[in-house]
């Protein structure tokens, strides 16, 4: 392959949870938090360089092999319910806007999501490449990477040339992603011709059963590889989907790419049937707060007990401040508890008002209007604030700089309890230890450490901990996915693992 082509890159990045009650404004993808905010321009070299994040790997990769790279722009935003239509539409037009000023592409890449949904397309990414291939043609190869939980459909595959999926849930392998996705379009831009191959799970799991740490996820990905190498095949890939999408395609999917086209429908096929095979085992042990607490209560190692608020997990779109689990610490009298990172600004700024030592009353969280979610009222002690500004120092988000306004650390004012909540004037989901220790407060000194989180935490959280529990509190991130009222979802898939068939 001659060098020095020219590839026009970029990403847009959002995580949609139609069941939550807010939604997704141009500012919100306009802002730092855990992740860059928006960025265009020659500016996107400098803010992706070292950074986990699929077009980072692809710029690493590409540039190492001395092409020219046409910066579009990059954002994200914290996952919620819908992206506006004016979020889209603005967003969508600086990337046609750039593709159409640009002259002698030879490729183009995009770093996208894949569950995506917006107010007036149920398929954001597919619409955004329907736009983008109307622009450069049926010719030019465009090459996406896809988030794990991606809701794979037939406009993103036929709209596109080739895809990469990341392989690991905690998303330890994002930049990876990007590079795997580089040596497809490199393929392409030497003239090969990939078959495109993609197949639909018949049924939805949880992200509590998506967890690539443990079978039967573990062994899927784990083969992933092997049959990528397989002759005749260039990439196989498995997203298992984002269930809280009320949208016709959600759900999991087999994707794969190659020259040989009988091979790569057998790589598929073989995943595809892995998938069925395992259906009894994607299930996952979800204890009530009370139940969670009692057993964290009884740890008698020197390590903590983590607790996974899953169903309100930012990272999935929900709200951050539900305060069941709170609730259920102090009222069972737990101690040397700490629950990270509840979202309320306002009580964040009394904080940062008062003072340390200070002793205020508040009415904390509920500020999104999750259905059935009260304020937890009580008086709380100032015990440390933050400015939510340092470097995430696990290996998902490593070296990139968090930007999430005023935290405080404080301590719930009980007798019977020793419990600290941190609060936040961001939404962002508690993956790391550095938001904790940003506080002063060190996790591994307490008994129990409950975080507003999933999966994601686990890369980080779990080796310091005697045991992990997952907790079903209030949230919309739904772990149950029989709670959700789809009114969408195709009809004839099983809304679980062996479960009742939705009727549509």
């Amino acid at each position: 392959m001659t060098a020095n082509k020219r590839i026009a890159v970029g990403g847009f990045q959002h995580e949609t949870n139609t069941f939550a009650p807010h939604l997704a404004p141009f500012a919100a993808f306009q802002r730092a938090d855990s992740w860059p905010g928006l960025t265009a321009g020659d500016r996107l070299f400098d803010v992706m360089a070292g950074l986990n994040i699929p077009l980072s790997g692809f710029i690493e990769r590409a540039t190492g092999q001395g092409h020219d790279l046409l910066p579009l722009l990059w954002c994200s935003a914290e996952p919620s319910s819908y992206v506006t239509r004016d979020a889209f539409e603005r967003i969508a037009d600086m990337f046609c806007g750039g593709l159409r000023a640009a002259q002698s592409l030879d490729a183009v890449y995009l770093d996208l999501h894949g569950a995506m949904v917006t107010e007036h397309h149920e398929d954001g990414e597919g619409e955004l490449l329907r736009r983008v291939r109307e622009i450069v043609g049926p010719e030019l190869p465009v090459v996406i990477s896809l988030d794990l939980h991606a809701n794979v459909t037939a406009q993103m595959v036929a709209c596109s040339d080739a895809m990469t999926i990341y392989r690991t849930y905690p998303h330890l392998d994002m930049a990876e992603t990007g590079a795997r996705a580089y040596d497809l379009s490199a393929q392409l831009m030497s003239g090969k011709s990939l078959h495109k191959s993609m197949r639909k799970i018949p049924f939805l799991f949880p992200l509590t059963s998506q967890c690539t740490d443990f079978d039967p996820c573990k062994s899927i990905y784990h083969g992933l590889t092997g049959l990528s190498s397989n002759p005749g095949v260039s990439n196989v890939d498995f997203a298992s989907g984002f269930p809280p999408a009320d949208i016709e395609e959600c759900g999991a999917a087999v994707v794969a790419y190659g020259a040989d086209s009988a091979a790569v429908d057998l790589a598929v096929d073989r995943v595809y049937r892995q998938v069925l095979d395992e259906e009894a085992n994607f299930d996952f042990d979800l204890l009530t707060p009370d139940q969670a607490i009692a057993r964290a209560m009884q740890n008698n190692t020197a390590k903590p007990v983590v607790l996974a608020d899953a169903q309100d997990n930012p990272g999935a779109g929900a709200t951050s401040d539900t305060t069941g689990l709170l609730e259920s610490l102090v009222r069972n009298g737990a101690r040397q508890a700490l629950l990270a990172v509840l979202y309320d600004p306002e009580v964040a700024d009394r904080a940062h008002a008062a003072g340390i030592g200070a002793v205020i009353e508040a009415a904390l969280g509920a500020r999104m209007g999750f259905a059935g979610v009260e304020p937890y009222h009580g008086r709380f002690e100032v015990e440390a604030l933050g400015d939510g500004r340092f470097v995430f120092t696990g290996a998902m988000n490593l070296n990139s700089h968090a930007e999430l306004g005023n935290m405080a650390l404080l301590r719930v004012v009980d007798d019977n309890s020793e419990v600290r909540v941190i609060v936040g004037s961001t939404r962002a989901q508690c993956l790391d230890l550095a938001m904790i220790r940003h506080l002063g407060i060190e996790p591994t000194a307490q008994k129990i450490v409950a975080v507003k989180s999933t999966v994601h935490f686990r890369a980080d959280f779990d080796p310091i901990a005697a045991e992990t529990l997952v907790v079903l509190a209030p949230g919309a991130n739904y772990c149950r996915l029989t709670d959700m009222a789809y009114e969408n979802l195709r009809a004839g898939i099983r809304l679980e693992p062996l479960g009742p068939v939705h009727a549509g």
